[in-house]
């Protein structure tokens, strides 16, 4: 009995634990031709002002992530995860927080649990990059893979940027616990992280799409089955809010800005003008939808 087990059986019969109510739940479903595509809610990120601004104009950019229902006094970020069923596969796209960043964050299992699924359901976990919210959910409380029957996937130039003791010395202050807590990660999934490169398919059906800027080797994946598609944008579409209005502008969440807007302008321009289908990790209504061009910028509607 390994020690995840030990603690289920233990906690079987014990009294509930007094922690905070944090709504959790399937956010949304479609269909992809044969397969069905699932976004499920680790939560949302609550972000200062600072982080949220950087070093943006409060002038220009407050109205604009408020018009779009954005609060700067109480800052939500959603985090949606995407889970791919098709046969005999149930593919998740990133593992979501984990108990250990936010108290906002990391609420996959009651999710999943919703969409009538476990950890042990999972048999892939793709990576897009290694920010807190997108891989630290991989390893439990015992530092043992959260989605033990799963086979897990990084891009190589990410997993090497990560990998690298260091890429904390060359991020700022704020973000070096992201490497910290990243490194330690990895280093503890070892060489049951498999490598892949841009345009590689990862597992049947699902392609690599280098997306770079929010980070060095972010990475996209395009689900595809007969004549429909889907694109896992990650982050390099980070909100629904500047990166949609003003998408020309240096968002501060990226690593690389300038790189970030090239990304990010191409996407919008291929997603609005093909009307692909594409999951948001950040966006609203569960990050399902539609990009299309607006009279200024670009707008998401969601399925």
């Amino acid at each position: 009995m390994n020690r995840r087990r030990f603690l289920q059986t233990a906690l079987a019969g014990a009294p509930a634990l007094a922690l905070p109510w944090i709504p959790t739940k399937t956010v949304a479903r479609v269909a992809i031709g044969g397969g069905s595509l699932t976004t499920v809610s680790d939560g949302y990120l609550a972000l200062p002002r600072s982080f949220v601004l950087g070093e943006l104009s409060p002038d220009e950019a407050v109205p604009v992530i408020e018009a779009a229902g954005y609060s700067m006094d109480d800052f939500r970020s959603p985090c949606n995860l995407a889970i791919w069923q098709k046969e005999d596969m149930t593919v998740l796209f990133d593992a979501g927080s984990g108990p250990d960043f936010m108290p906002t964050a990391g609420t996959l299992a009651d999710s999943l649990d919703a969409a009538g699924l476990t950890a042990e359901d999972i048999t892939h976990v793709l990576i897009t990059h290694g920010h807190p919210d997108h891989i630290w959910g991989i390893i439990d409380d015992f530092d043992e893979p959260t989605f033990y029957n799963a086979r897990h996937f990084m891009g190589a130039r990410e997993h090497a940027y990560w990998s690298d003791p260091g890429t904390i010395d060359t991020i700022d202050a704020a973000r070096q616990s992201f490497a910290a807590g990243a490194i330690r990660r990895l280093d503890i999934m070892g060489s049951d992280m498999a490598l892949f490169g841009n345009g590689d398919e990862v597992v049947p059906g699902i392609t690599a799409v280098s997306t770079p800027g929010h980070t060095p080797g972010h990475m996209a994946f395009r689900i595809a089955d007969g004549n429909e598609t889907a694109l896992i944008v990650g982050d390099a579409i980070g909100n629904a809010h500047l990166a949609l209005a003003r998408p020309e502008w240096v968002s501060p969440a990226d690593q690389d800005g300038q790189t970030g807007i090239a990304t990010r302008m191409a996407l919008l321009e291929d997603l609005s003008g093909s009307g692909e289908r594409m999951v948001g990790f950040h966006l609203s209504d569960g990050g399902i939808g539609a990009i299309e061009a607006g009279p200024d910028g670009y707008v998401f509607s969601p399925d």
